[in-house]
C-alpha cells in the first residue's frame, strides 16, 4: 500500500510499504481522509519519530476486514478513529481514555501506525461510527473539535463571557463550540485576518488582532469585570499572564495548547487574590467525539471552513515543506481513498 512515512534526515516521504495482515483481534480500515494536526508538525519538526513511522490520527474511513475475534462494528461501517485506549486501567474505566496509563495503544501519534496511508489497522474499541448525514471530511476532523470540546469541559458548566486566545484549528473549533453551548459575548484574539473572519462566521462576537494598541482595556470595556472563561489555544507563553489579567474574579483559565518550554507568570499572586482557577486539557474522549459527530449530523457543526489545503496523499511531503512548516496552512486534509 502507499503511505507517507518519516525518514530521519529526510522528513516525510511518500513510498510503498507492506500491506497489513489483520490479527484475530484487529480491524482493517480503508482510509478516506486524514487531517494533519499541529502535533504531527511538532513530531516531524523535532525529529521525534522512529524510522518509517506513519503519522496521522484525524481519520475517517470504512471497515473492510475484521479478525475472527474482533467484535464491534461490521464490515462496511463508516468510522472515525479515536486513537488512544487500553480499556482496563482506572482512567479508561471512568471514561477518561485520554489519560490512559496502562497498556496504552495509540494510533498515528504513539505505538501504532497512523492514517497517512491507504489502510489502517486498529482495534475495534478505537472505532466510532459516523452518523448518517456526516461526510468523510467532517468525520475526519471530528477529533479536532473534540479536543476543543474537552478543553471546554475541563472547566465548569457555567457559561458567560469567554475569550479564546489563538485562532488555529483548535481555537476556531473552540469558538464554534462555545457559541453552540451559549457563551456570550465570545471574543477571539488572533493576529491573522483570515482566521479572524472564520471565527466571526463561526459565531464570535468580536475577533481582534492581539497586538492592537490598548486592546486589553478595550475588551474589558465589553465584558464588565472580565471573562468567566479564557481558553489559551495559541501556545504563546505570555498569554497565560495576559489571561489572568483578563479573567474575572473566580474566572477559569484552561491551557489547551501544548507548551514545551518553561515560562514565567508575572504577578502570580493575582491568581490568589482573585481566586482564579488555572487548569489544562489534553486530547479528548470517545464520548466527546460522538457528541461532535451528533452536532455535525444535526447541521450545527461544520469542519469544512477550517480546510485550507485539500490534497492527495502523495502531495503531503511537498505541502508540509511549503505550507505547513511555513505556517501558511490552517488545516490540511488529505484525500486518500473513496470518500463518503
Amino acid at each position: 500500500m502507499k503511505a507517507v512515512v518519516f525518514r530521519p534526515g529526510r522528513g516525510l516521504v511518500f513510498e510503498e510499504v507492506p500491506d497489513y495482515r489483520v490479527a484475530d483481534d484487529e480491524v482493517l480500515v480503508r482510509v478516506a481522509n486524514t487531517g494533519f494536526c499541529g502535533s504531527d508538525h511538532s513530531l516531524v519538526a523535532g525529529g521525534l519519530l522512529t524510522d518509517g513511522y506513519i503519522l496521522g490520527h484525524e481519520i475517517s474511513g470504512v471497515v473492510v476486514e475484521k479478525g475472527s475475534a474482533a467484535e464491534g462494528l461490521p464490515v462496511g461501517a463508516r468510522v472515525c478513529i479515536r486513537p488512544t485506549y487500553c480499556g482496563t486501567c482506572a482512567n479508561c474505566l471512568r471514561g477518561k481514555q485520554q489519560l490512559c496509563r496502562v497498556h496504552r495503544r495509540t494510533t498515528g501519534i504513539g505505538d501504532l501506525p497512523g492514517g497517512f496511508a491507504e489502510y489502517l489497522k486498529v482495534y475495534p474499541q478505537m472505532l466510532i461510527p459516523v452518523p448518517d448525514g456526516v461526510d468523510s471530511h467532517n468525520a475526519a476532523l471530528a477529533e479536532t473539535f473534540a479536543a476543543a470540546l474537552h478543553g471546554i469541559r475541563c472547566t465548569s458548566e457555567e457559561t458567560g463571557p469567554a475569550l479564546v486566545m489563538g485562532g488555529g484549528p483548535i481555537g476556531l473549533c473552540a469558538v464554534r463550540l462555545l457559541k453552540i453551548l451559549g457563551y456570550s459575548p465570545l471574543v477571539l484574539f488572533e493576529p491573522i485576518e483570515t482566521k479572524r473572519r472564520i471565527a466571526l462566521a463561526y459565531g464570535a462576537d468580536h475577533a481582534f488582532d492581539p497586538s492592537e494598541k490598548d486592546l486589553d482595556l478595550k475588551v474589558l470595556s465589553l465584558v464588565a469585570g472580565g471573562f468567566r472563561k479564557v481558553f489559551e489555544c495559541s501556545g504563546v507563553p505570555g498569554n497565560v499572564g495576559r489571561a489572568i489579567d483578563l479573567a474575572a474574579d473566580c474566572g477559569e483559565i484552561c491551557i489547551v495548547s501544548m507548551m514545551f518550554r518553561p515560562f514565567e507568570i508575572p504577578g502570580p499572586y493575582k491568581i490568589n487574590l482573585r481566586e482564579i482557577l488555572l487548569t489544562a486539557s489534553i486530547s479528548n474522549t470517545h464520548e466527546e467525539n460522538r457528541q461532535c459527530l451528533e452536532w455535525m449530523a444535526a447541521g450545527v457543526l461544520d469542519a469544512r471552513p477550517l480546510i485550507s489545503d485539500y490534497v492527495p496523499l502523495e502531495s503531503l511531503p511537498e505541502v508540509y515543506r511549503d505550507r505547513i512548516d511555513t505556517g501558511l496552512a490552517l488545516k490540511v486534509l488529505l484525500k486518500i481513498g473513496e470518500e463518503f
